[in-house]
């Protein structure tokens, strides 16, 4: 009897490992193959432009979220799971959602069974969980946010290519194919898709409208509604998107130059955060039974508790403070 919970800790810790390694080979597998992922690119933008237009046609393409059928009908009736897989396409990422949802049970569970090890406290253990459960999709989130920032730094370029295009007589679709052919990703793939898309029969304006919802940057909506106004109201195109380019250019270095005034203060924030885990490992080291009393005694814990939500209230109110908007 004595060796019961020993061997049913080890047998989850195998199962644990099994899964990690059946998704890890899942994951690489989507990523590196590479047969046919132009033709299924291809085909995925011109099923969505048709349908975003609402144009009839023979050419259907079924968008999966999984390559598990039970967990592909779960995640497509979730509303978070559809913002979610558009924010997988922002962040140009091949695998699926159902991988980084199972990806995330997994090391949900393997935290918390590996936290157990340590501590009984229920509320640890959730914590240690939840917090290795929210990684892949924070790694999500961070790829987006790189890849639109790099997004936002190359459109004032592209702009005023396109702005000197039509100014040299060229159409605007040939302004855009220069983007295309002279500026790197990301700007480079999201223009190709709008050109396929018109070259697929879409009205430009459309296009424009499916391209400001598949990025997510602010400017670019500057310069789609002036283009869909001058349509409907003329005027020189290429002056208007001269203008818009420089009013992106300026509010980028006010942004830069706002970063660089607020860097003190998101130092101060990470300061504030890590100073007392240091302390507390440098006193456990020197002294291994002075903080004994936070963990086993009832007020320490609910001293523990309290400081890491004061803790937390803080690192809000200073990041409100230096997140300003341009």
């Amino acid at each position: 009897m004595t060796n019961g919970p020993p061997n049913i800790l080890s047998l989850a810790w195998i199962l644990s490992l099994v899964y990690v390694f059946v998704a890890a080979v899942f994951v690489v597998r989507r990523l590196t193959d590479k047969s046919g992922k132009e033709l299924a690119r291809r085909i995925e933008a011109a099923t969505r432009a048709r349908e975003a237009a609402d144009v009839p046609g023979d050419l259907v393409k079924r968008h999966e979220m999984s390559g598990l059928r039970w967990l592909d009908v779960f995640l497509s009736r979730q509303a978070w799971s559809r913002r979610m897989d558009k924010m997988l396409d922002q962040a140009d990422i091949e695998a699926p959602l159902g991988v980084f949802v199972l990806l995330s049970l997994v090391l949900a569970v393997t935290g918390s069974m590996a936290a157990s090890i340590y501590t009984q406290n229920l509320l640890a253990r959730l914590a240690v969980g939840v917090g290795l459960g929210f990684l892949p999709f924070k790694w999500i989130a961070m790829r987006k946010a790189k890849r639109m920032t790099e997004f936002e730094r190359q459109l004032p370029e592209a702009l005023d290519l396109v702005g000197r295009a039509l100014r040299a007589g060229h159409t605007f679709t040939s302004g855009m194919g220069m983007v295309v052919s002279e500026f790197a990703e990301p700007i480079s793939s999201e223009f190709r898709t709008t050109l396929e898309e018109i070259n697929f029969g879409m009205g430009v304006t459309v296009a424009l409208d499916n391209l400001m919802d598949r990025v997510d940057c602010p400017d670019l909506n500057f310069f789609v509604i002036s283009v869909k106004i001058q349509n409907e109201t003329g005027g020189n195109l290429a002056e208007i998107i001269g203008n818009i380019a420089s009013l992106i250019r300026e509010r980028l270095k006010l942004k830069g130059r706002i970063r660089v005034l607020s860097a003190e203060g998101r130092m101060a924030a990470w300061v504030l955060c890590l100073l007392p885990f240091f302390v507390c490992g440098a006193v456990q080291v020197l002294n291994p039974g002075y903080l004994g009393l936070l963990f086993t005694e009832p007020l320490g814990r609910i001293l523990i508790y309290v400081v890491m939500g004061l803790m937390t209230l803080g690192v809000l109110v200073i990041r409100k403070m230096v997140r300003i908007e341009v």
